[in-house]
């Protein structure tokens, strides 16, 4: 019988006295042209670091896949026969013991509006796909570096208790400051739509105070982006502009151009947008934000730093404590990607280390005054 998926033979991993190989990065391609699973299996055989397990022509040999092939990322298109790939994203999530979600589609050229959509349902990135006549040259550069930036999936997620124990990076936390809440700002990059949309969810209103958010996203998304925030989160959620006023239980979100920051005025505080050069080139930039806010803010100042890879947020964190204000941030075992909060965690920057609902009581608390757990 007909196997309804096909897998490829593993290829051995070398090692000799003097070097170890890191293990390769594991691939499914699932799209249903037999050209494109082809052409995108050619261009990733070129690496050594990839190891192609499995091709799948629709959503439901993916899924069927991955009940027997270890995956560390599926290379997904989105328009498909039958099931589309982004009404399967959330199945293969669950199926993929960790397995993260690359959407490689000409949707991601065509529509900013699924492209956020996608990001939102917990896909890690997305990538489009170049036309029949340009699916090449520096198209293969590109993917393979989105590839090798998403990683391996970490097997402390995935392989129980004592695979966890053993990877977790222990962290000192500070002490929570018990002042009033006056602004609270998320800073996210990869894999932080679906964090910051758990969080949203997960946090009841009102808190007292104005919510701003920094996500690493071309400006076009924006406007899409706002709208999955204000339906997250039951909240009003805007593109900031130069001079809006903050007001409490609104959302402020940082457009793609420009850093999110602060300024006194005669209306209050209000938004004062920015395009100098960031420390950690982002722009928008998560340091920027958070630096403004201590400003502002202070001690009554909260700030949080998903998922997302670099250091971005790392220096703003800095300023924020040394105001007397205070950060948290999402821990390893659901970020995408633990490279920001990692480092501000690891400079005991953090007060807490939390996933997203966590995170979101943890708010609950300090503003009702009550103990958390």
């Amino acid at each position: 019988m007909t196997q309804p998926f096909a897998t490829v033979p593993a290829r051995p991993v070398r090692t000799s006295d003097q070097t170890r190989q890191e293990p390769t990065i594991r691939l499914m391609i699932v799209d249903d042209s037999p050209i494109a699973r082809a052409v995108l299996s050619r261009m990733l055989s070129a690496h050594k670091d990839f190891e192609i397990v499995a091709l799948a022509g629709n959503a439901s040999e993916a899924l069927d896949a991955l009940k027997s092939v270890r995956v560390d990322i599926v290379l997904l298109d989105v328009e498909m026969p039958g099931t589309s790939g982004l009404q399967a994203l959330p199945e293969i999530l669950k199926r993929g013991h960790g397995a993260r979600v690359l959407i490689v589609s000409s949707i991601c050229e065509q529509g900013a509006e699924a492209t956020v959509k996608a990001l939102a349902l917990g896909a890690a990135d997305t990538l489009p796909k170049p036309g029949t006549g340009s699916f090449a040259g520096r198209f293969s550069e590109v993917l393979a570096e989105r590839l090798r930036r998403i990683g391996r999936v970490d097997q402390a997620k995935v392989g129980g208790a004592a695979a966890l124990a053993a990877e977790t990076v222990e962290v000192a936390l500070r002490a929570m400051p018990n002042s009033s809440l006056s602004c609270l700002a998320l800073g996210a990059s990869t894999g932080g739509l679906y964090a910051l949309g758990e969080f949203l969810k997960a946090l009841p209103g009102p808190i007292g105070a104005p919510i701003l958010i920094t996500q690493h996203l071309p400006d076009v998304f924006m406007p899409f982006f706002a709208r999955q925030i204000a339906a997250a989160s039951g909240r009003r959620a805007q593109v900031a502009v130069e001079g809006i006023p903050l007001q409490a239980e609104q959302i402020f979100i940082a457009p793609g151009d420009a850093h999110l920051c602060l300024a006194r005025g005669g209306r209050g505080v209000c938004v004062s947008l920015s395009r100098a050069p960031a420390s950690s080139g982002c722009l928008p930039s998560v340091d920027n934000m958070l630096w403004s806010v201590s400003e502002i803010y202070g001690r009554n100042g909260l700030g949080i730093v998903f998922s997302g890879m670099g250091r971005d947020g790392l220096v703003g964190s800095a300023r924020l404590v040394d105001s007397g204000g205070t950060v948290l941030v999402q821990d390893q075992q659901t970020s995408a990607v633990w490279g920001m909060p990692r480092a501000v965690a690891e400079a005991g920057l953090a007060s807490a280390v939390l996933s997203p609902p966590d995170l979101a009581a943890r708010i609950v608390a300090r503003v009702r005054g009550t103990p958390w757990r």
